[in-house]
C-alpha cells in the first residue's frame, strides 16, 4: 500500500486526475490511522475526537493550493504530522484561554481517580521545545513529529527521512533527551 500511495502521489503531482481521485480515499484512511494512534495517547478530558482531527488535517492537507505538490510519501507524512501537531496545539491553546475555562478541568464524579494520575508531558511545553529543537537539529525535530504526532515506528520514520535505522535510533535518543531537558528547564522557570 505504501508503494501505491507513493505512486499515486507522484502521478497526482504530474496532473493525473484519475490518480488524484484514487489518492483521496487512501490519504483519508492513512490520516484516520494516524489520528487514532495519536488520540489513543491523549487524556480522557480531551474533547477533540479523532474524526475531527482527521477532518481538520485532511482539509489542511488537501484544501490548499499546495496540496498536489507533495514530493512523495515522506513529504505527505511530514505534512500530516505537522498538520496534526498544529491542530492539537491550537486546541490546547484554545482550551487554556480564560473564556474557555482556562486551567479548569471538568471532572465527573464517577471518573475521580483513586490513585494519583500518571504525569503527562504538557502539549504546549512540547510544542515550544520542539520549535527550539527545530533550530538546533531539524532532522531530530522532524523525527519527533513523525514518531509522536504521526505515530510512525522508527523503521518507518527512517525510511521517510532517508536515514539508516541505526542513525535514526541515535537521533531519536538525542531528541528525547534534548526535549526532556528543555521541558524540565521551562517547567522550573515558571
Amino acid at each position: 500500500m505504501t508503494h501505491e500511495l507513493t505512486r499515486l502521489l507522484d502521478a497526482a503531482t504530474f496532473g493525473d486526475r484519475q490518480a488524484a481521485a484514487d489518492l483521496l480515499p487512501l490519504l483519508y484512511d492513512e490520516l484516520r490511522k494516524l489520528a487514532a494512534t495519536k488520540m489513543a495517547a491523549e487524556p480522557k478530558q480531551q474533547t477533540l475526537q479523532a474524526t475531527a482531527l482527521v477532518h481538520e488535517a485532511y482539509l489542511r492537507l488537501l484544501g490548499t493550493a499546495d496540496a498536489k505538490h507533495w514530493q512523495g510519501r515522506g513529504h505527505f507524512f511530514a505534512a500530516a504530522a505537522e498538520a496534526m501537531r498544529r491542530i492539537l496545539v491550537d486546541n490546547a491553546r484554545r482550551k487554556k484561554r480564560l473564556k474557555h475555562g482556562g486551567e479548569l478541568v471538568r471532572v465527573e464524579f464517577d471518573d475521580l481517580p483513586i490513585e494519583a494520575p500518571r504525569p503527562r508531558e504538557d502539549l504546549l511545553a512540547l510544542d515550544a521545545a520542539l520549535d527550539k529543537l527545530k533550530d538546533a537539529d531539524g532532522t531530530a525535530a522532524e523525527l519527533v513529529q513523525l514518531r509522536y504526532f504521526a505515530g510512525l515506528t522508527l523503521v518507518e520514520a527512517a525510511e521517510i527521512l532517508d536515514l539508516s535505522e541505526r542513525s535514526t535510533q541515535r537521533v531519536w535518543t538525542f531528541a528525547k533527551a534534548w526535549l526532556r531537558r528543555e521541558i524540565q528547564a521551562s517547567a522550573t522557570e515558571k
